[in-house]
């Protein structure tokens, strides 16, 4: 059996600690039951400092660490590695989650300390992994799933089958965290009466994977659409995902009976109040099991009674939830049963208010899909909760303008995130040299492997500008813009918008000047 150390890196500093992660705490149940030993420093709920990281690390021989995470928390994901090695020199370093899956060769070579990675779904890959331990041997490239390191090269082995039958994996292992002490009490969600009161919140996973096909977003193979590209001799050269006109779905869910049965477990164990879907989209599972998946978990709900139901004192008894939807999967009878079984609010990713931009992110919503969406949720007695993004490559004047309208006809607050394109997207395939040329020297001046990692590093902050995708506006303008957005200050943009007609009428003028004056010395070149 194996000592394992399981380490939840910080994810954004600025940011409470509210998610328990999902993939660590189920895998953590698998390998219990396997009989490994398990144990977990959840780094993003303590917020330690080094010292106390040292002495986790001390505190028991073990035969691995295991380090997952999401592309944002790389900056904490490299120091806790370089601190782990320092400390334990002949420990196994393993490296899994989104970061590593969206760009394995480049994470290894940023970060020697690692000794392999986990590509993609790490269910049956981390247990075999613990079973090569426990052999005494070291042989990574014969396991499915996993990057490790020859003398000069990467070595993938074979790419791992994803799990059909999510049924079969066991619950979270939920008591490994810091439930009571930094969990509960960061349990309100800001977005519903029902979300601010709750006390006792924790999060679930449904399903895996998203029908949709939008450009800005990554699946990381767990949707299926990470393949691996190989040379003429099937040598596998790195993984890739989405490209133009050559998508990939795999859409897999727990039954709604598994489900109900979760939710009952952790009322009965946490006495939780409210549940929080974390799924990328609730609709999915509805839509693909022909609108019968939210009808069995509104009826299993009332069965078990935790149906919510108002105290006296605005308290309640029973369970709220919540979750995401997308605009243009969800239905009025849907919705009205939903809210009557206690879903307080859905987050919708709406992006834009303008069907020119759109059109060009592969959402497959329009502007009349989003505004139906949000009347006929508001209706039900769910609050709609509106994202946008903003700093889209064809994002310019009008669509601001549209979006600031339609916030001000509906009557809503919309702080809009920036448009990123993030590893394993089909934008970052499509911008990464744009980003790149954006980068250069930066890595250099940090002190990193190089611009690509400097990006990469940027992504950790959400406040922060990346890498522009934008054909019209560069960074500073992008933040000044949406500045005049949220104060609605119309007379702003329309003054702005002059200035950046007479700019970049000045500029494609000399742009002009110069191609003629290129063409005038290549008919010179010629001539002689």
């Amino acid at each position: 059996m194996a000592k394992v150390l399981f380490i939840n890196p910080l994810v954004r500093e600025e940011d409470d600690p509210k998610h328990i992660p999902m993939g660590i705490a189920q895998l953590c149940s698998i390998i219990i039951k396997k009989g490994h030993l398990v144990q977990v420093f959840d780094q993003n709920a303590w917020r330690v400092d080094d010292e106390t990281i040292v002495s986790v690390l001390k505190s028991d021989n073990w035969d691995i660490v295991a380090i997952g995470g999401i592309t944002t928390a790389y900056s904490s994901i490299k120091k806790i590695i370089k601190l782990t090695r320092s400390v334990l020199k002949n420990t196994v370093i393993a490296l899994g989650g989104g970061v590593l899956s969206s760009m394995p060769k480049d994470i290894l070579k940023w970060i020697p300390e690692i000794d392999i990675g986990i590509i993609g779904e790490s269910y049956v890959t981390f247990p075999e992994v613990l079973s090569m331990i426990d052999s005494g041997k070291k042989n990574w490239e014969k396991i499915p799933g996993v990057i490790s390191r020859s003398e000069n090269d990467y070595i993938f082995s074979e790419q791992r089958d994803l799990i059909h039958d999510l049924d079969s994996l066991p619950y979270p292992a939920y008591e490994l965290f810091p439930i009571e002490e930094v969990y509960f009490k960061n349990s309100a969600l800001m977005y519903s009466e029902e979300g601010m009161k709750a006390t006792r919140r924790l999060d679930i996973n449904a399903s895996i994977g998203c029908s949709l096909v939008c450009k800005f977003c990554y699946h990381l193979g767990i949707a299926g659409d990470m393949k691996y590209k190989k040379d003429s001799d099937g040598k596998v050269l790195n993984v890739e995902f989405d490209t133009k006109n050559n998508y990939t779905r795999n859409i897999r869910y727990n039954t709604p009976e598994y489900i109900a049965n979760l939710v009952l477990y952790l009322k009965k164990k946490y006495d939780v109040n409210f549940i929080n879907f974390l799924d990328e989209n609730l609709m999915t599972m509805d839509v693909f099991s022909k609108r019968t998946w939210l009808k069995e978990i509104c009826r299993l709900w009332k069965e078990a009674g935790l149906v919510p139901k108002k105290n006296k004192d605005g308290t309640w008894k029973g369970v709220h939830w919540s979750g995401t939807s997308h605009a243009t999967l969800c239905n009025k009878e849907v919705l009205k049963m939903m809210a009557d079984h206690g879903c307080s609010h859905l987050v919708y990713g709406y992006e834009s208010f303008d069907d020119r931009i759109l059109k060009t992110i592969g959402k497959g919503a329009t502007v009349k899909t989003n505004l139906r969406s949000f009347f006929w949720t508001l209706e039900s007695g769910i609050r709609p909760i509106p994202c946008q993004m903003f700093g889209f490559p064809d994002d310019d004047f009008e669509s601001i303008r549209k979006n600031m309208r339609a916030w001000d006809e509906l009557g809503i607050v919309v702080k809009p995130t920036f448009a990123t394109a993030y590893p394993g997207s089909e934008w970052y395939t499509k911008y990464k040299d744009k980003i790149l040329d954006q980068y250069k020297g930066v890595g250099k001046k940090m002190g990193l492997s190089d611009d690509l990692e400097a990006y990469i590093v940027d992504l950790g902050d959400a406040t922060r500008v990346t890498g522009v995708i934008s054909k019209n506006f560069n960074s500073v303008e992008l933040i000044g813009l949406r500045e005049m957005m949220l104060q609605k200050q119309y007379h702003k943009v329309d003054e702005y918008e002059a200035q950046w007609n007479e700019k970049n009428k000045s500029k494609k003028v000399l742009e002009s000047q110069k191609s003629l004056s290129d063409e005038n010395q290549t008919n010179i070149l010629n001539i002689n």
